[in-house]
């Protein structure tokens, strides 16, 4: 299906063909991908809307240097990281973050966490945003470092040592908060 996109996005004129496609084709995987980021499923839905915002205004500026989904997740990943920060603004000084995400979890229709698997989220989103998106890309999409370096625009000896780091802190929140 990427080779059909691929051809589609060399025309000029078969440029919204081609998006409609990737619409198509990726927006399960991008969702997912941004929820685990954003956790919330109304915020999930406007970072992959900006995302595609962004797609639609540089899809005459893709090359096919780097495969399609890449690019993708590049966007994307920027885009909730983007609103991960904006959101960190938006908090004022003392306010429980952990709180925050646990009522979020609990209160969150799309999410049928069991105990476990909330306390995992709750691990993940205590994360710094880098090593989150890493965390999120390495053990969710189990993507390959070098891919990811392509998506995060970082040397895989950063990438491994973030994934290192992140386990690490993920394992001390679960064995510290039972």
């Amino acid at each position: 299906m990427e080779d059909e996109i691929q051809l589609l996005l060399q025309d000029k004129a078969k440029h919204r063909q081609a998006f409609d496609k990737i619409v198509k084709v990726y927006s399960e995987r991008l969702y997912w991908h941004v929820r685990r980021m954003v956790h919330s499923h109304d915020d999930a839905d406007d970072v992959l809307q900006n995302t595609y915002i962004k797609v639609w205004r540089n899809i005459a500026s893709y090359r096919g240097d780097s495969k399609l989904y890449t690019w993708l997740y590049r966007i994307a990943t920027n885009e909730a990281l983007n609103h991960i920060r904006q959101q960190k603004r938006l908090y004022k000084v003392g306010d429980d973050v952990d709180t925050e995400n646990q009522a979020s979890l609990s209160g969150d229709a799309y999410f049928d966490g069991e105990a476990a698997e909330a306390k995992l989220h709750l691990a993940i989103q205590g994360l710094p945003d880098k090593q989150r998106a890493v965390f999120n890309l390495k053990y969710f999409e189990e993507m390959k470092y070098e891919e990811m370096s392509e998506v995060l625009e970082t040397s895989v000896g950063a990438l491994k040592a973030s994934y290192h780091h992140a386990v690490q802190k993920v394992k001390y929140y679960l064995e510290n908060n039972e």
